[in-house]
Protein backbone atom coordinates (compact mmCIF):
# COMPACT_ATOMS: atom_id res chain seq x y z
CA UNK A 1 0.00 0.00 0.00
CA UNK A 2 2.98 2.62 0.64
CA UNK A 3 3.97 1.85 -2.98
CA UNK A 4 1.22 2.57 -4.41
CA UNK A 5 0.40 5.62 -2.16
CA UNK A 6 4.53 6.71 -3.45
CA UNK A 7 3.52 6.34 -6.97
CA UNK A 8 0.40 7.94 -6.75
CA UNK A 9 1.76 11.25 -4.84
CA UNK A 10 4.48 11.31 -7.80
CA UNK A 11 2.02 10.77 -10.73
CA UNK A 12 0.05 13.94 -9.31
CA UNK A 13 3.48 15.89 -8.96
CA UNK A 14 4.10 15.27 -12.40
CA UNK A 15 0.78 17.48 -13.33
CA UNK A 16 1.19 21.18 -13.97
CA UNK A 17 -1.80 23.35 -13.47
CA UNK A 18 -2.71 23.74 -17.33
CA UNK A 19 -3.33 19.52 -16.94
CA UNK A 20 -5.57 19.76 -13.98
CA UNK A 21 -8.54 17.70 -14.38
CA UNK A 22 -11.73 20.03 -12.87
CA UNK A 23 -12.19 20.00 -9.46
CA UNK A 24 -16.05 18.60 -9.57
CA UNK A 25 -14.81 15.93 -12.11
CA UNK A 26 -11.95 14.73 -9.67
CA UNK A 27 -14.51 14.63 -6.87
CA UNK A 28 -17.18 12.75 -8.85
CA UNK A 29 -14.65 9.95 -9.70
CA UNK A 30 -13.23 9.98 -6.37
CA UNK A 31 -16.81 9.71 -4.88
CA UNK A 32 -17.20 6.57 -7.68
CA UNK A 33 -14.19 5.06 -7.31
CA UNK A 34 -14.21 5.27 -3.61
CA UNK A 35 -18.17 3.64 -3.23
CA UNK A 36 -17.19 0.73 -5.90
CA UNK A 37 -14.30 -0.14 -3.78
CA UNK A 38 -16.23 -0.20 -0.50
CA UNK A 39 -19.01 -2.48 -2.07
CA UNK A 40 -16.04 -5.04 -3.76
CA UNK A 41 -13.90 -5.16 -0.73
CA UNK A 42 -10.15 -5.12 -1.53
CA UNK A 43 -9.82 -9.35 -1.23
CA UNK A 44 -10.06 -9.70 -5.07
CA UNK A 45 -7.93 -8.03 -8.04
CA UNK A 46 -10.51 -6.18 -8.86
CA UNK A 47 -11.58 -4.71 -5.51
CA UNK A 48 -7.09 -3.83 -5.14
CA UNK A 49 -7.67 -1.82 -8.58
CA UNK A 50 -10.48 -0.14 -7.32
CA UNK A 51 -8.58 0.70 -4.18
CA UNK A 52 -5.91 2.08 -6.05
CA UNK A 53 -8.25 4.33 -8.40
CA UNK A 54 -10.14 5.65 -5.23
CA UNK A 55 -6.50 6.78 -4.14
CA UNK A 56 -5.57 8.58 -7.11
CA UNK A 57 -8.82 10.28 -7.52
CA UNK A 58 -9.04 11.04 -3.67
CA UNK A 59 -5.44 12.31 -4.26
CA UNK A 60 -6.28 14.30 -7.71
CA UNK A 61 -9.46 16.03 -5.99
CA UNK A 62 -7.50 17.15 -3.23
CA UNK A 63 -4.80 18.87 -5.67
CA UNK A 64 -7.92 19.82 -7.98
CA UNK A 65 -9.39 21.58 -4.74
CA UNK A 66 -6.33 23.20 -3.40
CA UNK A 67 -5.58 24.67 -7.22
CA UNK A 68 -9.20 26.10 -7.16
CA UNK A 69 -8.59 27.44 -3.89
CA UNK A 70 -11.03 25.38 -1.48
CA UNK A 71 -10.34 24.85 1.85
CA UNK A 72 -9.54 21.09 3.23
CA UNK A 73 -12.65 20.67 5.17
CA UNK A 74 -14.87 21.53 1.83
CA UNK A 75 -12.94 19.22 -0.57
CA UNK A 76 -13.24 16.07 2.15
CA UNK A 77 -16.83 17.07 2.34
CA UNK A 78 -18.09 17.13 -1.18
CA UNK A 79 -16.00 14.01 -1.76
CA UNK A 80 -18.19 12.42 1.40
CA UNK A 81 -21.40 13.69 -0.27
CA UNK A 82 -20.12 12.32 -3.65
CA UNK A 83 -18.89 8.49 -2.26
CA UNK A 84 -23.01 8.57 -0.43
CA UNK A 85 -24.08 9.35 -3.51
CA UNK A 86 -22.30 7.18 -5.67
CA UNK A 87 -23.20 4.12 -3.29
CA UNK A 88 -26.59 4.53 -3.91
CA UNK A 89 -25.99 5.04 -7.27
CA UNK A 90 -24.05 1.95 -8.22
CA UNK A 91 -26.51 -0.50 -5.00
CA UNK A 92 -29.49 0.90 -7.44
CA UNK A 93 -27.15 -0.50 -10.69
CA UNK A 94 -27.55 3.08 -12.36
CA UNK A 95 -26.15 2.75 -15.93
CA UNK A 96 -24.81 6.56 -15.63
CA UNK A 97 -23.09 6.20 -12.44
CA UNK A 98 -21.71 2.40 -13.85
CA UNK A 99 -20.38 3.88 -17.19
CA UNK A 100 -19.09 7.31 -15.19
CA UNK A 101 -17.02 4.89 -12.89
CA UNK A 102 -15.51 3.03 -16.22
CA UNK A 103 -14.37 6.21 -17.87
CA UNK A 104 -12.83 7.26 -14.54
CA UNK A 105 -11.41 3.74 -14.35
CA UNK A 106 -10.11 3.99 -17.61
CA UNK A 107 -8.23 7.46 -17.19
CA UNK A 108 -6.86 6.28 -13.36
CA UNK A 109 -3.18 5.49 -14.43
CA UNK A 110 -1.70 1.90 -13.78
CA UNK A 111 -0.24 2.45 -10.77
CA UNK A 112 0.94 -1.33 -10.05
Amino acid sequence: MFATLAFASLMLMQQTTANLVPYEEAVRCAGLTQAASELEGGESDEGGKLYDAALYWSLTAIQAATAAGKPGRTADADQTRARIEAVRQLNADAPAARAALQRCLHRTPNLD
